[in-house]
């Protein structure tokens, strides 16, 4: 019996452990990001069965203010290069690559509730959201509305009724019905079956850049640089191409 209760023990223990521990890789990433880079967790973890992937999601502006403050971060991909310049600046990095580019669109209700039929209609918007000046969508909105002319612009600033901290917030308002328009990265509206995507006219849109950074306080930059390889691999940007991101030269 002794021998009996000795061996449960011992598979009580061994399932509460879980198996052997992995190496954790810990990845911060903008919000857009999110459905492509868990996808491509599911994959790396796939080829490297003992590394565990740990991804964060939030703003650009928000992570970079992590990093900054000691968050324990190996890897960074942020939506925009002000936010990595900064980190930069700082010899927060050892390592930056440029994996992907994204462009604006303007999202509606799918069900076509809205009077927004197109960019030109954006001042005819009820309740307009965009994204705050400081998170990588709201600076590219700013942009793009100062190029289509001031009075455009203010016409369409008129609107916004809210801004938000990263672009899944953004598109989140469209699509619990709290606006009839917002301005989000094509990717976060081909993701989304509740919300409709309209183009920026030619020559307004501003591409987005997307660097990958490994830092300076990495506690496994080889295994960052793998993951690097792995994102920037043809498998990678299969993967990124699916979710709507373009692929840099």
């Amino acid at each position: 019996m002794r021998a009996a209760a000795a061996l449960l023990l011992l598979l009580v223990l061994t399932a509460s452990c879980g198996g052997p521990e992995r190496t954790r890789l810990r990845v911060f990433a903008a919000s857009s990001l999110t459905d492509a880079f868990g996808e491509l967790e599911g994959r790396f973890e796939d080829a490297h069965p003992d590394v565990d992937v740990v991804l964060a999601f939030a703003g650009s502006q928000v992570l970079r203010l992590q990093i900054e403050q000691g968050a324990p971060a190996d890897v960074f991909a942020s939506a925009d290069l002000d936010h990595v310049q900064a980190l930069a600046d700082g010899g927060l990095v050892a390592e930056q690559r440029l994996f992907a580019t994204n462009e604006l669109v303007v999202i509606v209700p799918a069900d076509r509730s809205s009077a927004v039929r197109s960019f030109e209609d954006l001042p005819e918007a009820e309740r307009l959201v965009i994204g705050t000046a400081e998170v990588p969508v709201g600076r590219y909105t700013r942009r793009t509305l100062a190029r289509a002319g001031d009075e455009f612009r203010r016409a369409v600033l008129a609107r916004v009724v809210s801004e938000e901290s990263n672009v899944r917030l953004v598109r989140a308002k469209v699509a619990l019905g709290e606006a009839d328009a917002a301005i989000v990265f094509r990717t976060d509206a081909v993701s989304s079956d509740r919300v409709r995507a309209l183009s920026v006219p030619a020559g307004l849109g501003a591409t987005a850049d997307y660097p990958l950074v490994i830092l300076a306080a990495a506690r496994r930059p080889e295994l960052a640089r793998s993951w690097s390889a792995f994102v920037t691999s043809t498998e990678g940007r299969e993967v990124l191409r699916r979710h709507g991101f373009g692929v840099p030269r």
